[in-house]
């Protein structure tokens, strides 16, 4: 990494989920998770929620198989740096780069990432559809905790996995600085994202979520997905068996998103994607980072 070669990067929110977007489309840039950490970092940093590594799909060794479908891949990582299968508020963020970059243009595109291709819309009005794939539900009983409280929650993975429950009052949910205890263990060996929903209204739910890997986040795209689903399932919802498709608005504390699982089982998110600044990382500093 050369001191005097410039190092490009954005900053971007889709819901207030925030991320310090970096565009390398070679994958020369060797950002190991110190670098990834220290960019994030609100105070010394740039900021952000987590990071979007924009590389070629050709160019990264996670992604070439994936070429052929998506020319871009979604390297992202969490704010401490280490390494997520997906981010569906990243990946309307990521889109809306490529717009802005022009590399697409408005209507349907493919992304690759570590949970699959996912294919987007970029609509006139500035929203952003995101095809997240089918939710699988693992079997078995989960409960997660906060203080003296404990409830059950139900496991959901959407390529990255959830632990959705449903509480009287999200002030229940605490700080959130730290993850809430799960049991078993057995359920989440690599961690996991745990929500806390209430209700609002018919096809209304909000959530409070803590991300592993970030800490409470203003919003999670996945998370409204599971979100959604498991609401569904609570209320006797199932598309794959009824034939009708299930929409949910899902208030995050950064906005709304809406989510809509259709007979075929694949999920759909819609919702703002927003670009807000642009600049150049210290590569001298950056370099102190280095692996």
């Amino acid at each position: 990494m050369s001191t005097r070669t410039p190092i490009a990067f954005l900053k971007g929110h889709g819901t207030e989920n925030d991320f310090v977007i970096v565009p390398d489309p070679e994958n020369a840039l060797d950002l190991p998770p110190a670098a990834v950490a220290a960019l994030c970092d609100r105070r010394a940093g740039i900021g952000g929620d987590g990071l979007l590594h924009v590389v070629r799909s050709a160019a990264h060794p996670e992604a070439r198989d994936m070429a052929a479908e998506a020319e871009w891949f979604m390297d992202y990582r969490n704010g401490d740096g280490s390494i997520a299968e997906m981010c569906g508020n990243g990946v309307r963020v990521f889109a809306r780069y490529l717009q802005r970059a022009g590399h697409v243009a408005e209507g349907d595109l493919t992304v690759a990432t570590r949970g699959g291709v996912k294919r987007v819309h970029i609509a006139k009005d500035g929203a952003v559809t995101v095809g997240m794939g089918r939710a699988r539900l693992p079997e078995g009983d989960v409960t997660v905790s906060v203080g003296e409280r404990s409830w059950p929650a139900r496991n959901v993975n959407m390529g990255n996995p959830h632990a959705v429950a449903f509480v009287e009052d999200l002030a229940h949910a605490g700080t959130l600085f730290s993850p809430p205890p799960f049991s078993p263990a057995s359920a989440y060996p690599d961690g996991v994202n745990v929500e806390f929903v209430v209700d609002r209204g018919p096809g209304h739910v909000a959530l409070r979520v803590h991300e592993r890997g970030s800490g409470e986040t203003r919003s999670c795209g996945t998370g409204a997905c599971a979100v959604a689903v498991a609401a569904a399932r609570r209320d006797g919802l199932d598309p794959t068996v009824t034939g009708t498709p299930t929409t949910y608005t899902v208030d995050v504390p950064g906005g709304t998103l809406v989510i809509t699982e259709r007979p075929d089982g694949e999920i759909e998110m819609t919702g703002p994607a927003v670009i807000v600044a642009e600049g150049e990382i210290d590569s001298d500093w950056l370099e102190t980072f280095a692996s």
